[in-house]
């Protein structure tokens, strides 16, 4: 068999290409798909962010108002003794509608400190509820401003409802980072909401999550959980998926302009000659 011309095997796509079966370009390739597939992957990450995300933001505009439903269909009550907490609410049952009945227990009402609205800082107010079972609910009454003589003075908060009340609010998890409260100017304090680590200084076993009140009395001010901000995972959905886009395309045009000098070089031709002719070709004179 005569031996194959390489300017005319270089001619043929197959030709011009069979350098992508080199373990130089086969390793690029492996690189470039496993880098997409990993763009991808986090792409699709995002998209589920942006779901969860989206569902938590329709359960707090839900929450807002509407019916609600007992506290006990949405999370477990405690079975252990006084000073603990029962188990944990699900993620999907934070921020929905509930209620609960039972009587406000003001003498032992909690102050969250260094709580922020309308720049500025104050406290949120916790009252326990107490069921007719004995257990307890926090109701989160809503936000007071600092007294004029600073943090050492107690704020001013108005009286809890006295007799049997309905509270009804969102449902709010545990905040992560807390610590026990402590007796300061003449109320206990913290700087986290946890069920779990209040209840010790408590008389009773609470649920492990606190109802958020919608109404709040005069002098104080509803406490609205923030949205959570679905777009921007959906702006990073779409920015992962065209870097993997990009990735391949960028292999593609790299390995095309290879293609394009491997041939030039087998022609004897180089990017300055098409440079140099096309410059040629602009003052060759034309015929009349």
């Amino acid at each position: 068999m005569p031996p194959v011309d390489p300017a005319v095997e270089l001619s043929t796509v197959t030709g011009v290409y069979r350098f992508l079966l080199t373990p130089r370009w086969l390793g690029y390739l492996a690189l470039t798909l496993v880098g997409a597939a990993v763009m991808v992957g986090l792409g699709f990450w995002q998209l589920d962010r942006f779901h969860e995300r989206n569902a938590i933001n329709q359960r707090i505009e839900a929450g807002a108002s509407g019916p609600s439903v007992v506290l006990g269909e949405r999370i477990g009550a405690p079975t252990g003794g006084a000073g603990t907490a029962g188990p944990a609410p699900a993620r999907d049952a934070e921020y929905t509608r509930v209620s609960a009945t039972g009587r406000f227990d003001r003498s032992r009402e909690i102050l969250i400190r260094d709580r922020t609205v309308n720049d500025t800082v104050g406290f949120e107010v916790l009252t326990p509820l107490v069921l007719d079972d004995g257990t307890a609910v926090l109701v989160d009454r809503g936000w007071v401003a600092p007294a004029n003589g600073g943090a050492a003075i107690p704020p001013e908060v108005p009286p809890a409802p006295a007799g049997e009340v309905t509270a009804v609010g969102r449902l709010r998890a545990p905040e992560s980072r807390a610590s026990r409260p402590t007796l300061i100017a003449g109320h206990l304090q913290t700087r986290r909401i946890s069920p779990a680590s209040i209840a010790p200084a408590l008389p009773y076993a609470l649920y492990d999550a606190y109802i958020s009140e919608n109404a709040v009395a005069a002098g104080m001010v509803a406490v609205a959980p923030q949205d959570e901000n679905a777009l921007m995972n959906g702006g990073y959905t779409i920015e992962w998926w065209l870097f993997a886009a990009g990735l391949v395309a960028g292999y593609g045009f790299v390995a095309r302009k290879e293609a394009r000098d491997t041939q030039d070089r087998a022609e004897g031709r180089t990017s300055a000659d098409d440079d140099i002719d096309a410059w040629l070709a602009r003052y060759e004179p034309s015929e009349n």
